[in-house]
């Protein structure tokens, strides 16, 4: 086997841009031309790209899939007093809103195959002060989206999706971001559709909550010195529009790829001895992230990293275990589907530019060190 150049990242960012360098410069420079640099043309042509690529009637481009939360939590009426319900295994930001408001973050274990929230545990999680769900598609699988919607339905709740690492996947055919009250989403460059730095947007079909949070996002205001809202500044950036705009016509595309490599990694690493991806038959996987498990994981990313493969871990400290949540009250051995996850877990190299090769050294040198 030849050996490819090294090291191999996790993600690399420098190859995609390679691939759309010409149009993602012009656009760019669109944007220093007509000096639309915060919202603008550029914004809006996304705004509206985007929201007929989910499926919804409207997207508000945001600086951030946190501030995305964030503004879920608001104009859903979440505040002091009021619990959020969220899986315990997910990237800490999932639970940021919840406390943004002075709600109280309400932790569910996961289902051990899927890594997404277990609705079964659902139910019993909910009290009279629980005012809503928020459904993470981790690692680009969708949830089962029927059941907890409608486990949200049945108690009066609203639902949120967070889509942060799920751009196009689908549960029973139907988008991810078209389930719930709201969805929101993250461009963070690493992203499947990732944006120049920070930028998110939140997506819904309520013309009212579309209202509040373009409200909210830009300092309250409907027109320029009228304050109606206590807000704050989550606009998006005009170059951010200008790069989401040319890579969103790409995403199919790289979606695509990112399933095939991933494919390459199931037929490679099969019987290794490793736990692999599982997809649930009604979902589609989007493989923001290729993740799997080993009891000796931490050897064996010390070992790939010797190996200049570059390797991640998503996540290593559950949310119940951080510092930050102790006031929770949660103890260790509280949620063991998510503690052993994240004693387990290993992020493989992926993204659409990773090649046959560089997937082929990958899958010998793990054969090797296991």
């Amino acid at each position: 086997m030849k050996k490819p150049s090294l090291p191999i990242p996790l993600v690399d960012l420098n190859a995609q841009y390679q691939t759309i360098r010409v149009p993602l410069n012009e656009a760019v420079l669109r944007v220093f031309e007509t000096s639309d640099y915060i919202l603008g043309n550029a914004v809006q042509n996304f705004e509206n790209r985007f929201s007929k690529y989910v499926g919804v009637k409207h997207c508000i481009a945001l600086n951030s899939g946190t501030s995305a939360l964030h503004l879920a939590m608001l104009i859903l009426g979440i505040g002091v007093g009021d619990e959020v319900i969220l899986p315990a295994h997910t990237y800490i930001a999932s639970a940021w809103g919840v406390s943004y408001v002075g709600a109280t973050p309400v932790l569910v274990d996961v289902d051990p195959e899927t890594y997404n929230m277990a609705p079964e545990l659902i139910e019993k999680a909910i009290t009279s002060r629980t005012k809503a769900i928020i459904a993470v598609h981790l690692y680009g699988q969708a949830a089962c989206m029927d059941k907890i919607r409608e486990i949200a339905q049945k108690h009066n709740l609203k639902l949120i999706e967070d889509v942060a690492q799920a751009h196009g996947a689908s549960f029973k055919e139907k988008n991810t971001g078209t389930f719930g009250d709201v969805a929101c989403y993250s461009f963070y460059p690493g992203k499947n559709l990732g944006a120049g730095g920070e930028a998110g947007a939140l997506v819904t079909n309520q013309d009212e909550y579309a209202s509040l949070s373009r409200l909210y996002r830009n300092h309250g205001q409907p027109q320029k010195y009228i304050h109606n809202k206590i807000g704050y500044n989550y606009r998006m950036e005009g170059v951010q529009g200008a790069v989401l705009g040319v890579k969103l016509n790409y995403l199919p595309e790289w979606t695509r790829a990112r399933q095939e490599r991933a494919s390459w990694y199931n037929e490679l690493l099969s019987g290794v001895g490793l736990v692999l991806p599982k997809v649930d038959k009604n979902s589609t996987h989007v493989y923001h992230l290729y993740v799997v498990q080993h009891p000796k994981r931490d050897a064996l990313l010390e070992a790939l990293h010797n190996k200049k493969i570059i390797c991640g871990i998503h996540y290593p400290i559950p949310i119940h275990l951080q510092e930050c949540y102790r006031h929770l009250r949660y103890r260790k051995g509280t949620f063991p589907v998510t503690e052993k996850i994240s004693s387990q877990c290993l992020s493989l190299p992926l993204y659409p530019e990773l090649s046959k090769e560089q997937v082929e050294y990958i899958a010998s040198a793990i054969k090797a060190i296991l």
